[in-house]
Formats: structure tokens, sequence, C-alpha cells
């Protein structure tokens, strides 16, 4: 599958815009937006240019400091949402406690974000990416969708135990493996798409309650001070099974080169009643 040369210009002009809207506004929207196009860009010079050039190494490293900051507002966002929306009776004020400690949280990093998105920044960074796009040169022979699949080997071929670590290595690799095969237009680099991201949201979702859970430790106590605690703990359990078996299938179906990826499950989200199962 070769690149499609519109698409990859394509993810400058997205990154460009929301460098834009973010500069104005960290909304949540827009954060997200920002760290998901700086991945994209990143992944395409990373692996599909033969030789980074310096510009291309500085516009990356600031694209990865800031990427971090707005990690960082973005989970808060997620979790703040998660806990909202989580039915759990105040009987003694444990989720007002947390929620005003992640609302608080969020506006402190919210300004340091704000801060790092100074006019001088933003300036460079839109500067060193318009000078990337412009110079961008990927090899007639490069293929993304080749290039995916060897990722997705790599971690079907990896037999190490599946843990809290191990896991979210899982997504991180999984979304540039998903970002590289997005540059194609075919059936099957738009299947493998589908896939890699029904497993990236199952693990993601995960890690986000994953956090919100290690959080209210922090605040309120163990399992034992907190009924919260004990109900975010049971929420999470349900949801690393899920990871693991989203995990399990992408093994399975990429584990040998003859077996194709349509043998990959969808991997989507559970019903919201899961989680009210799970945590009664």
């Amino acid at each position: 599958m070769s690149v499609d040369i519109k698409r990859s210009h394509l993810i400058f002009q997205k990154l460009d815009r929301e460098l834009s809207k973010l500069a104005k506004k960290t909304a949540p929207e827009r954060v997200h937006k920002f760290r998901t196009n700086s991945r994209r860009v990143e992944a395409l010079l990373s692996e599909l240019v033969p030789k980074v050039r310096s510009n291309d190494e500085k516009l990356l490293k600031l694209l990865c400091r800031l990427r971090k900051k707005a990690g960082r507002v973005r989970d808060l966002d997620v979790q703040i949402a998660a806990l909202r929306a989580l039915k759990f009776p105040q009987a003694n004020g444990h989720k007002s406690q947390l929620m005003e400690a992640l609302v608080e949280e969020r506006a402190k990093r919210e300004r340091k974000l704000a801060k790092a998105f100074d006019r001088r920044t933003t300036t460079e960074i839109r500067k060193r990416l318009k000078r990337a796009w412009h110079d961008l040169k990927i090899p007639d022979n490069a293929d993304p969708l080749a290039q995916t699949l060897g990722k997705l080997r790599e971690l079907a071929g990896d037999d190490a135990k599946l843990t809290e670590k191990t896991l979210h290595q899982y997504r991180i690799i999984g979304k540039r493996a998903r970002y590289l095969a997005e540059l194609g237009d075919d059936a099957e680099a738009k299947h493998i798409v589908e896939q890699l991201k029904g497993m990236q949201d199952v693990i993601g979702d995960w890690h986000d309650w994953w956090k919100l859970t290690h959080k209210a430790e922090e605040l309120v106590g163990s399992v034992r001070d907190s009924a919260l605690v004990a109900m975010l703990r049971n929420v999470t359990q349900a949801k690393f099974r899920q990871s693991l078996e989203a995990v399990a299938k992408i093994r399975s179906a990429f584990a040998s080169p003859s077996r194709p990826p349509e043998a990959v499950g969808t991997g989507k989200h559970p019903p919201k009643s899961t989680v009210q199962t799970a945590a009664a």
C-alpha cells in the first residue's frame, strides 16, 4: 500500500489549525485533537521519512513537551466526566470531595498549559511545521500498511504476561500502528484501523478508570475506608479484564502472517450497564 500524499499533507494542516485554536482556548475537545494530530505527525516523520532533519527533530521535541502538558489536562477531563456519570450515594461526601480535587487540579494544569502555549512557542511550532510539510519526502517504496502489520506481529509474538504496565504499552504501540495505517485508503488498511481503534478505546477506558481509582485512594483512603474506592476498584477490574480480551484478539489475529486481519474482534466498549453491574 503506497502513501496517500494528500492525506499526509492534510495531517500537517490539521495540526496547524488545532495549534491556533488551542492557543486561544484550552477547551477539552481542542486539547484532545491537538494530542491526536501531533501524534499523527510524529508517526509520519518518525516511521516513513528515511532521514529526519534538524528542523523535524526540534519540531518533534516541542510537540512532545506540549503534548505531555496537554495529556495531563486531557486525563483530568476524562476522569471528571467518568466520576460525574458514576451513580454513587453521597453519604460520606467522598464523591464530592474527589470531584472538587479533580476540578481544582484541572484548573491548575490548564493554566500551565495556556502558559506553555505562548505566542512565541506557538509561532515557532507553526513555522517548523510548515517547513517540515514543504520538505516532506516519503520514498516511493514506503509501505505504511506493511509497517503496521510488522508492528502488530511484534505485539502478537510477545508472550510476556499482560500487566497494567504492558497493557498500556499495547495501547501506545497500537496507536502508532493505527496512524500509519490511516495513511492508506484501501479496504485492508481501513479494517485494521477500525480494529486497532477498538483495542485502544477499551484499554484507554480502563487506564482512565485506573488513574481515577488511584487518585481516589490517595485522597480518601483504601477500600476499607471508602465505599467509593471499593466501587471504583470493581469497575477498574472489570475494564481490565475487557482490555485483556481485546489484546488477546489482536494477538490471535496477527500471530501468523498468513492469517487475515479480518479475524480480529471489534473490541468495542461494553454497554454502560456493565459498569453498574461490576460496581454492584
